[in-house]
């Protein structure tokens, strides 16, 4: 490969909006490794909803570029699609509940199955990589960022959870990413605004934060994103993604893949590094992988201007080209090609195993743990856009009225303490420390099948078999109905 060639094969940026050719055109001229397709690039119906065949179409496209620049192994289309709050691609395709879902439901094998469901439908649809699972561990309400994007407050869970998600995606065909060392979960900042610092110790790191990284490792996963975290136990001052100790820690552990930086264009990267300084630091730094640099041709000249001064190293750019080159060698021997039968799935296909998570996954912190916990009738009150609405159809499946009795008070994302007879957390558990109703769930999502989940709960159609996944005030994880 050229030095042109390998400074593109290490960026993997994104385009505006439909600029399908435009972004061709530009993925051969510069030799990028491909695209990751955010919520702008994707086609719409008139209804709103994901144009799956149109999706497909412009995946293709990207994916002949990459072909017609000569390479012999498939360009990398990736999205962030964890479930949840962070999902690019909403119906027809399957809508899944947060990820702390499955450290509340404790059982890896449907961790797996859920895994391999989510990435079933994405890899008809050219998908190969996909920016999930989140395995950072959180330490609860200080956590701004992750929340229930963690799987768990228990490092243990976190990684065997994020484990099992990782190889379902794979039995699927679709690269797994875990993410994002050295521990998003439990620094106090946005690191989306600014640079979060995370000032604990080496050890108490490789005793919480790093154990699901660990666990990846071990499981020989292939890709590992670092997070814009400074840790001033490795290096002060500098984001984990652009410093090289932190990539010599990562290392440590024994990983021998793909090492990828979070998005290059976030607040806590590209204010203190603009134009294509960050590029040229991350490279150097140790990272393979550069996601969504904020100029992309400037990156890729910055790369070809430190590599002729010198000040990037031509091995250290050969090893990053190799690494990102190699896996998708190895992916494509590895994997059914995208449409056969071991790996398509029909958008949507997954409806039956997202409700089985969410029944598998709702809580009783306080209140009753068998029996109908509403006579005939509820009230609704709280969430957010949407979420009574779909309240209201569930309860109306389960043979519930909506209009008088028990007041339920919904708290979606961000929100509040409530009260009311029936607290129930539609996101992160937390808010539920702060509730006066004697009844409080925890549901962990706010899909059609989540909502469903709650209802048969409420109904005493159904129990509540979850257990916290992380401490919620006075009740510690582990809380649950026996």
């Amino acid at each position: 490969m050229s030095p042109e060639q390998k400074a593109g094969q290490v960026l993997l940026p994104t385009f505006r909006g439909n600029q399908v050719e435009a972004y061709a055109g530009l993925i051969q001229r510069l030799h990028l490794a491909g695209s990751i397709i955010m919520a702008d690039n994707v086609p719409r119906d008139p209804q709103g909803n994901v144009d799956v065949a149109a999706m497909g179409a412009v995946n293709q496209r990207l994916l002949q570029a990459v072909a017609a620049d000569g390479r012999r192994w498939p360009g990398i289309i990736g999205v962030d699609q964890e479930g949840g709050g962070v999902a690019r691609l909403g119906p027809p395709l399957t809508e899944w509940p947060t990820p702390m879902s499955y450290g509340a439901a404790g059982n890896a094998a449907l961790t797996r199955q859920a895994g391999k469901g989510l990435a079933a439908e994405l890899a008809p649809l050219g998908f190969d990589l996909d920016f999930a699972p989140d395995t950072d561990v959180t330490i609860g309400p200080k956590d701004p960022t992750i929340g229930a994007r963690s799987m768990s407050a228990d490092p243990a869970a976190a990684a065997t959870q994020g484990v099992a998600f990782s190889q379902g995606m794979l039995d699927a065909g679709v690269l797994p990413t875990v993410k994002h060392f050295p521990g998003h979960g439990s620094v106090t900042a946005d690191s989306h605004l600014s640079l979060p610092v995370q000032p604990a110790g080496i050890d108490e790191l490789q005793g919480r934060d790093w154990k699901p990284f660990q666990a990846a490792v071990t499981a020989a996963l292939p890709i590992i994103m670092t997070g814009h975290i400074a840790v001033p136990a490795l290096e002060p001052g500098v984001p984990a993604s652009l410093s090289a100790p932190s990539y010599a820690a990562l290392r440590g552990l024994g990983f021998k893949g793909v090492a990828v930086t979070d998005a290059l264009n976030m607040g806590a990267v590209d204010k203190q590094y603009p134009a294509g300084a960050a590029a040229v630091k991350a490279v150097a730094a140790g990272a393979d992988l550069l996601l969504m640099p904020a100029d992309v041709e400037q990156a890729h000249a910055a790369i070809l201007q430190a590599l002729a001064a010198g000040t990037l190293s031509a091995a250290r750019l050969d090893e990053a080209a190799q690494r990102v080159a190699t896996m998708m060698i190895w992916h494509a021997r590895t994997s059914p090609p995208a449409g056969t039968a071991a790996t398509a799935a029909q958008a949507g296909s997954g409806a039956p195993l997202s409700t089985q998570v969410s029944a598998s996954a709702v809580t009783v912190l306080s209140g009753p743990c068998s029996g109908p916990l509403v006579p005939g009738s509820v009230r609704v009150a709280g969430g957010g856009p949407g979420d009574r609405e779909r309240f209201e159809a569930a309860a109306a499946r389960a043979g519930l009225t909506v209009g008088s009795g028990p007041l339920v008070s919904l708290i979606g994302p961000g929100g509040k303490a409530a009260g009311g007879d029936i607290a129930v957390a539609l996101d992160a558990p937390w808010p539920l420390q702060d509730s006066g109703a004697p009844v409080k769930l925890a549901l962990y999502g706010r899909t059609d099948a989540a909502f469903d989940a709650l209802a048969a709960v409420l109904a005493g159609k159904a129990p509540a078999p979850g257990k916290l996944p992380a401490a919620v005030g006075p009740f510690p994880g582990g809380t649950g109905c026996p």
